[in-house]
């Protein structure tokens, strides 16, 4: 879920192509390179590992604007996600530009209009608010997020993305920012072959100084998915996802708060949700820090925990990282992390499954992440 929060370090070619083509068109070569070595205690069972994006997710990407005056311009990006380790695609081997694929108008008074598959509101409001920038390996917010657990496999997540999607984003009113979001129905076959219903994703934000507050609003309609096991298809039921966000900067360290209800419908009476109790709702909170500890030197410091309503079913976690720059592109990482499974859960870090309830996870990361 992360995308990058700091300036790349990018080639710009200008085209210039007779008079049929501005002066002022551009087109941006960018990406990032990030691989790491994982170790994980995963209830017991030990493994070693490489992968792919634990700082920042490793992509590649295009991005181009043109200035058709008078404050108007056209804007695009096609970014795909790559697992560095071994070559291939992220998450989806199907979608090349997995991660954004978008195209809109952009006006300094009016703001901006964009269609294609892009960052949802939920995504830019909460964002500011976790040291580890919502990243999709190793980010607590995505562990609790993106959790497979067996109360709310029929209630939906907000995956940070949303294809076949219209974004509307004010311009900067004195500090404030509105987004709006509407997307239609997609269907997807990797990482789980899944069909989403239509979505309306809504956020606000103020940023005075050092402070920062945002809210957001989602609402999912209905879908369905296909969960391994499972003689049919499972309902993922109409589900809303009510956010707060918040920060406050104090000398060197930035405060950082987060917390997300997440409400289903009651599952169809006589459905497999309805039989197998798979549509509850749950709370997600963290609390955490990022220190500028020197000008080279960044710890970023987490406390999460996901609650199951209706149930004995919450994982409370904690998570250190350390960021040592070696240049404004390169830099080494390490991640310690902890996650408590109590009563019924069975949470781990994204990609990782835990087939046994209460099960503990410890993991231990060190990477180097390269922008480009």
């Amino acid at each position: 879920m992360r995308k990058v929060s700091q300036g790349v370090v990018s080639a710009t070619l200008a085209f210039v192509a007779g008079s049929a083509v501005a002066a002022d068109s551009s087109v941006t070569l960018y990406g990032v390179a990030d691989t790491y070595l994982q170790y994980l205690d995963n209830g017991g069972t030990h493994a070693f590992s490489e992968k792919s994006g634990g700082s920042t997710g490793s992509m590649f990407g295009l991005k181009g604007v043109e200035d058709l005056g008078g404050g108007l311009a056209v804007k695009y990006d096609l970014e795909g996600g790559i697992n560095l380790n071994n070559g291939t695609l992220y998450a989806d081997t199907t979608a090349l530009f997995y991660r954004q694929s978008w195209v809109g108008l952009t006006d300094t008074h009016l703001g901006s209009v964009t269609v294609g598959r892009q960052y949802e509101p939920s995504f830019f409001i909460t964002y500011p608010t976790d040291p580890f920038y919502l990243n999709e390996n190793l980010s607590l917010v995505a562990a609790d997020i993106l959790a497979v657990d067996r109360a709310t496999l029929s209630t939906q997540y907000d995956s940070g993305r949303a294809s076949n999607s219209v974004l509307y984003q004010s311009p900067n009113l004195a500090g404030l920012r509105l987004y709006a979001m509407y997307a239609l129905s997609a269907t997807v076959t990797q990482p789980v072959p899944a069909t989403t219903g239509n979505q309306l994703n809504l956020g606000a934000s103020y940023t005075g100084g050092d402070f920062y507050i945002g809210i957001a609003y989602v609402n999912q309609h209905p879908g369905v998915e296909t969960v391994a096991g499972l003689p049919t298809t499972l309902d993922l039921v109409q589900t809303q996802h009510f956010i707060g966000a918040l920060s406050y900067r104090i000398g060197l360290v930035d405060l950082q708060f987060n917390y997300s209800y997440v409400r289903p419908d009651t599952a169809p009476e006589g459905s497999l949700a309805a039989r197998l109790g798979t549509a509850h709702a749950y709370d997600t909170i963290q609390l955490g820090a990022t220190i500028q500890a020197s000008a080279a030197d960044t710890i970023e410091i987490a406390a999460s925990e996901r609650d199951v309503r209706g149930i004995h079913d919450n994982a409370p976690a904690v998570e250190l990282g350390v960021d040592h720059a070696l240049s404004k592109r390169t830099s080494v990482y390490t991640r310690l992390g902890y996650i408590k499974n109590n009563g019924s859960a069975t949470i781990s870090w994204p990609g990782i499954s835990v087939d046994t309830p209460q099960a503990t996870q410890v993991l231990a990361v060190v990477g180097v992440t390269h922008a480009f």
